[in-house]
């Protein structure tokens, strides 16, 4: 249990999709000027995130590895399919991506005509991709663990991008300078909440 809490700590402040790695900065961007539209491409990511991980830690301990195979015979010991791990894994995601795209199209119209191209695309965020090829590199103990840390990605990218939608509305009317509306602010914006996020890096986990 404490190795899950630790885990879903570290995913969520201290390693951070957005502010520890800067992955998923299209989709952050474009979407992150309202508070609703930001809610609920957020939680498809999370949804995306604790799905798709677990999934992709599946393929990678009985399919992928070099072994990982000798359940269905001896023979295929020395088999390594690692090589073909970016594309199963994007298979998977794009599949999820897919899923969630036809549930929001179907119950939630207004979302999807909102989220617009950036749905479908989310098949291709190396935000999600990177979940999975984190995952890969850490080699998480158990499918308990890879489930956890799916889901504090997900959560971690999810406050990022409600933090900067907030802060979006809240300027909307600030007097600022015209070289830096718009896009410019935005960084701003997201370099202070980097280093505010940096203070979670002090923890002891």
């Amino acid at each position: 249990m404490e190795e899950f809490l630790s885990t879903f700590i570290r995913a969520i402040f201290i390693d951070n999709m957005i502010f520890a790695y800067y992955l998923g900065m299209c989709s952050f961007f474009a979407i992150s000027k309202n508070v609703k539209t930001s809610l609920g491409l957020g939680l498809t990511i999370v949804f995306i995130l604790g799905v798709t991980v677990p999934i992709n830690y599946l393929l990678e301990k009985y399919v992928l590895v070099e072994g990982a195979l000798v359940w269905l015979d001896e023979s295929f010991a020395d088999t390594d399919l690692s090589f073909l791990s970016l594309i199963l894994f994007i298979t998977v995601i794009a599949s999820f991506v897919q899923l969630a795209e036809m549930v929001i199209e179907r119950f939630l119209p207004s979302l999807y005509a909102s989220l617009g191209i950036f749905l479908p695309l989310l098949a291709v965020n190396c935000a999600i991709l990177g979940g999975s090829l984190f995952m890969q590199q850490r080699a998480f103990p158990n499918i308990g663990t890879a489930t956890v840390y799916g889901l504090g990605c997900g959560i971690g990218w999810l406050l990022a991008i409600l933090g900067m939608a907030a802060i979006s509305e809240k300027i909307t009317y600030s007097n600022i300078p015209k070289p830096l509306r718009g896009l410019g602010i935005a960084f701003v914006i997201t370099g202070l909440m980097g280093l505010g996020f940096m203070c979670f890096s002090g923890l002891k986990i």
